[in-house]
C-alpha cells in the first residue's frame, strides 16, 4: 500500500516523535509498502490536504497528534489512519476526564483535583493546593505526555514552582496523591471487542521516577518483560488495561500505565493512544516477548486499521 507517516510535530515530544517516525518508516519499507514521510506542522496543512494515500500512520505524540485534532482532520478528508479516533484520543489526553470514567467502572485511580489557571493567580492556586493536599503529591499538566511539566512535591515550598512548571503546557493543572509502588505498563492490541493484552512490563527507572530522560535516554530505565508478579495481579492488570482501552473507545493499539502499590493494589495512571515506538520504547519490548518483530508489530497495526 501507499502509506503516509506523520511524525515530528510541534509538541514537547517532538524529538521522541522523530525517533518513532523513523522506526515506523523503516518497518513499513521493509514490509514492502510505499512510504510518504511528512514532518508534520500545523502551518503546512496543505501537505495533509493534498495527500493521496491508502492509509496514514500517525507517529506523532502530544498536542496536535495524540489529542484528536489530526484524527478529526483525517476523518473530514476521509483518509483512513492507524489508531484511535477523535473522541478516544481526546479523552485519553484529558487525564481528569479519563480518571472519572475509570473510577465509574471500578478501576482504582489516585485521588485528584484540577485547578484552572485562567481563573486564578499562581498564588491562589498554590494556596488552594496547600489546603487540599499534603506531601507527597504530584502536580502535572492535565493534557500533556511523557511526564513533561510534572513535579513530585515532597515539601510545600515546591508547590508554586510545580504549578509554574505545569502551566507552561496547559491552563488546567491536575494535582493527585502520590502513589508509591512499582511502575507497570500493559500494551493492548486489537479492534473493539477483540482486544488482547500483551505481556505486562515492569519499569525500573534509573532516576527517582520514570521521567522524560528515563523513558528516552539509552540505559535510562530497565524493562522487565514479563513483570515478575503473582499470576492474579498479572491477570488483573491485563483485564483493567483492556477495559480502560475499551471504555475510552480506543482502537488498534494503546498502552496503559499503572502503579502496583505496596498494598498490592493496581492504580491506573493513564492510557497512551500513540505510545512511543523508539529503540527504547516499551510497546516493542512487550511485542518481542510474544515473538513479534518490530516489523511484524507494525504490519499488524496496518492490517487492523484496514479491517472494516
Amino acid at each position: 500500500m501507499k502509506i503516509a507517516v506523520l511524525y515530528g510535530g510541534t509538541s514537547g515530544e517532538r524529538e521522541v516523535s522523530l525517533s518513532t517516525g523513523k522506526g515506523i518508516i523503516n518497518a513499513l519499507k521493509k514490509n514492502g509498502h510505499e512510504v510518504v514521510d511528512i514532518d508534520f506542522h500545523p502551518d503546512r496543512l496543505n501537505e495533509i490536504l493534498n495527500l493521496n494515500v491508502d492509509l496514514v500512520f500517525i507517529g506523532l505524540h502530544g498536542r496536535y497528534g495524540e489529542d484528536g485534532k489530526i484524527q478529526g482532520l483525517l476523518d473530514m478528508l476521509e483518509i483512513p489512519y492507524v489508531g484511535s479516533g477523535v473522541l478516544a484520543s481526546a479523552l485519553a489526553m484529558d487525564k481528569a476526564k479519563s480518571k472519572q470514567i475509570f473510577s465509574q467502572y471500578g478501576i482504582a485511580t489516585a485521588r485528584s483535583k484540577t485547578y484552572q489557571v485562567n481563573a486564578n493567580t499562581l498564588t491562589e492556586i498554590s494556596e488552594a493546593i496547600k489546603k487540599d493536599f499534603k506531601p507527597p503529591f504530584v502536580i502535572k499538566p492535565n493534557q500533556e505526555g511523557s511526564t513533561l511539566g510534572l513535579t513530585i512535591v515532597k515539601d510545600i515550598v515546591q508547590i508554586e514552582e510545580g504549578v509554574e512548571k505545569a502551566i507552561h503546557s496547559d491552563d488546567t493543572i491536575l494535582v493527585e496523591d502520590y502513589i508509591a509502588g512499582r511502575e507497570m505498563t500493559v500494551p493492548v492490541v486489537g479492534k473493539q471487542g477483540g482486544e488482547q493484552a500483551l505481556p505486562v512490563i515492569e519499569i525500573i527507572p534509573k532516576s527517582d521516577y520514570y521521567d522524560f530522560e528515563s523513558k528516552y535516554q539509552p540505559g535510562g530505565s530497565e524493562h522487565i518483560v514479563p513483570a515478575q508478579l503473582p499470576e492474579e495481579m498479572t491477570e488483573k492488570l491485563q483485564k483493567h488495561a483492556v477495559l480502560a482501552h475499551q471504555l475510552l473507545g480506543c482502537d488498534v493499539y494503546s498502552r496503559v500505565d499503572f502503579i502496583v502499590t505496596n498494598e498490592n493494589e493496581a492504580v491506573i495512571l493513564e492510557v497512551n493512544t500513540l505510545p512511543g515506538m523508539t529503540p527504547t520504547s516499551l510497546f516493542p519490548d512487550s511485542a518481542k516477548k510474544i515473538g513479534w518483530s518490530y516489523e511484524e508489530m507494525v504490519e499488524r497495526f496496518v492490517e487492523l486499521s484496514i479491517k472494516k
